[in-house]
């Protein structure tokens, strides 16, 4: 049974086929050949991989980063679409689960949300459902770095704090916005924000995401 991993790690690979190397992404300096090498180098490299959240291996992993990055556009969806080694941690349906599906959502969205003509997926209950269970437990982590109170929001009132403080602003939102909001991607998501003027003038200068 394809899990919700495997599918979207499929429409990633699908969407920069289609798109090509050169098209924009919502990642800072990144076309899409660089976020096709990112992907890979976090699934294949994990001697580099670690650099995404150790500071000191940052230089390393761009470096390792800009080598796939040069190999054929071809090769590297092809190496997203096998999926990593079979000695891969990332190998196990568990972990794959666990680490990727929102990992490849965001970036599937990072991919759509930077063209033209873009709009919104309408999610399946099933996987809506499943964002927001993982968003409910990283949301501390996310909204870490929020310069204001922040209370994430589904429509039918189901919230969670990502991150305690005054004044409060409110997100609300599809599960699969919301999780783009909290990992960044404020200006492409679709939420309503309530809060008083000066705290929403702070959040969106603040930084969420890890």
């Amino acid at each position: 049974m394809s899990t919700h991993a495997q599918r979207e790690r499929l429409l990633l690979a699908d969407l920069l086929e289609t798109v090509g190397p050169n098209a924009p992404t919502l990642c800072e300096g990144w076309r899409a050949r660089d976020l096709a090498a990112h992907v890979v180098v976090r699934e294949r490299r994990s001697d580099a991989a670690a650099g995404i959240v150790f500071k000191p291996l940052a230089a390393r992993l761009e470096r390792v980063q800009a080598e796939f990055a040069a190999k054929p556009y071809e090769e590297l969806i092809q190496l997203i679409r096998t999926g990593p080694p079979r000695l891969s941690p990332y190998a196990l349906k568990p972990v794959d689960e666990a680490a990727n599906t929102v990992e490849f959502f965001v970036h599937t969205e990072d991919v759509r949300r930077a063209q033209p003509d873009w709009t919104a997926r309408e999610l399946d209950p099933v996987f809506a459902d499943a964002l927001w269970s993982r968003l409910e437990r990283t949301a501390r982590l996310l909204g870490r770095r929020a310069p204001v109170g922040l209370v994430l929001r589904r429509p039918d009132g189901r919230t969670v704090v990502a991150h305690r403080g005054t004044p409060v602003v409110t997100v609300t939102g599809e599960p699969g916005e919301l999780t783009l909001f909290a990992f960044g991607r404020q200006e492409r998501a679709e939420v309503a924000l309530d809060g008083a003027e000066d705290a929403l003038a702070k959040l969106r200068q603040g930084t969420l995401g890890i």
